[in-house]
C-alpha cells in the first residue's frame, strides 16, 4: 500500500487520515502533542462505524482503523510516504518552519501538500530547495463528508505535481478543482465570502433576520446547489441556455452588484447578529449540533452515491 504521511492531528488531520485509509492508502499520522493524535485516533475510531453503517466505506472500521498509525517524530510520518497532508497552524511563519523540515525529510519525490484556507504555497515555499513539489490541497470540514479539494500550486509548482496530485485524490475518493493561479482565499472561500458578506448586509440594512436568511439559504439555493453549480443552475434556468439567461437579467445584476458594496462588520452588527443566532441556537449545544450536521451530511453523501450523474 502507498504510504500518506498526515501532518497535524486536529479537525482537518484527522478527517484526512479517514479520507485516505478508508481508500486502502496506510497512513501514518503525526502531531506534536501525543494526546492530540490519541484523541485523533479515537475520533476516527468512533466515527468509522457510522460511515460503514452509511455505506460510505466499503471495509469494515476495524479494516480501516488498522492502516492508520501514530508516528513518535516527524522523520518517522514522512519515511516511505509518497503525499504529505500538512495541517498545522493557520500562520504563514509557522508553515514556512513545518514546511523547510518536511522538505529536508521527504524523499525526493514525495509531494508536499498544504490544507491551509487562504495562505498561498508561494508563501511558504518560496525558499525550499523542492518548492516545485508543493502546493495547496484545500479541503472542506469535514474532508471525510465533503469532497472536494482545491488544488492550487504556486509559481514554481511542476505541472505533474499537479497532475499526479489530482490523480492522487480521484483513487482518494475526493474531487479536486486545479485552481489556475494564485488567489487570495483560493475559489471556494471567496465564494462563501461574497455570500456571507451579503447575508450581513441584508440584515445590517434591515431587510431580513438571521434566521429567515438561513432558511432561504437552507430551503432554497443550498438544495440546487448540493446537485449542481451556479453556472450550470443558470444554464438551466433560462430556455435558451446561458446566453439566454444573461441577457434575460444581466440588467438585474448590474443593478445589485451596483449596490454590493464592501460590508463593514463593525462590532455592533455582530453582536446583532450574535444576539439573533443565540436566540434560537444555544452555544451549550455546539458540540452535538456539529455532530447533527456531520449526520446530515452522511446522509445526503449516502443518497447522492444512489444517484445518477
Amino acid at each position: 500500500m502507498d504510504k500518506i504521511a498526515v501532518v497535524g492531528g486536529g479537525l482537518i488531520g484527522r478527517a484526512w487520515s479517514m479520507v485516505f485509509a478508508r481508500s486502502g492508502f496506510q497512513v501514518s499520522l503525526f502531531d506534536q502533542s501525543q494526546e492530540a493524535a490519541s484523541n485523533a485516533l479515537g475520533f476516527i475510531a468512533a466515527r468509522l462505524p457510522e460511515l460503514h453503517a452509511a455505506g460510505l466505506i466499503k471495509d469494515t472500521p476495524a479494516e480501516v482503523l488498522a492502516r492508520i498509525s501514530l508516528a513518535p517524530t516527524l522523520e518517522a510520518a514522512l519515511d516511505g510516504a509518497i503525499y504529505v497532508q500538512e495541517n498545522g497552524p493557520e500562520r504563514a511563519e509557522a508553515k514556512i518552519a513545518l514546511f523547510t523540515r518536511m522538505d529536508e525529510i521527504a524523499a525526493p519525490d514525495c509531494i508536499l501538500a498544504s490544507s491551509t484556507s487562504g495562505i498561498p504555497a508561494s508563501v511558504f515555499t518560496a525558499p525550499l530547495k523542492g518548492r516545485h513539489r508543493c502546493l495547496v490541497a484545500h479541503p472542506v470540514n469535514p474532508p471525510y463528508l465533503v469532497p472536494i479539494v482545491e488544488l492550487c500550486p504556486a509559481p514554481w509548482t511542476a505541472p505533474d505535481v499537479v497532475t499526479r496530485s489530482r490523480a492522487l485524490m480521484e483513487r482518494a475518493g475526493m474531487v479536486p478543482a486545479t485552481i489556475k493561479r494564485e488567489v487570495n482565499g483560493f475559489v471556494l472561500n471567496r465564494l462563501q465570502i461574497a455570500l456571507v458578506s451579503e447575508a450581513f448586509r441584508l440584515v445590517a440594512d434591515g431587510v431580513v433576520s438571521p434566521e429567515d436568511c438561513d432558511a432561504t439559504i437552507k430551503h432554497g439555493l443550498g438544495l440546487r446547489w448540493s446537485i449542481m453549480g451556479p453556472f450550470e443552475t443558470c444554464d438551466l434556468n433560462a430556455p435558451g441556455g446561458i446566453e439566454d439567461y444573461c441577457e434575460r437579467y444581466g440588467g438585474l445584476y448590474a443593478q445589485v452588484q451596483a449596490e454590493q458594496t464592501p460590508v463593514d462588520l463593525t462590532p455592533e452588527l455582530v453582536a446583532d447578529v450574535n444576539s439573533a443566532m443565540r436566540a434560537h441556537l444555544s452555544l451549550d449545544d455546539q458540540a452535538a449540533r456539529q455532530e447533527w450536521r456531520d449526520r446530515r451530511l452522511m446522509a445526503l453523501l449516502a443518497h447522492k452515491a444512489t444517484q445518477p450523474e
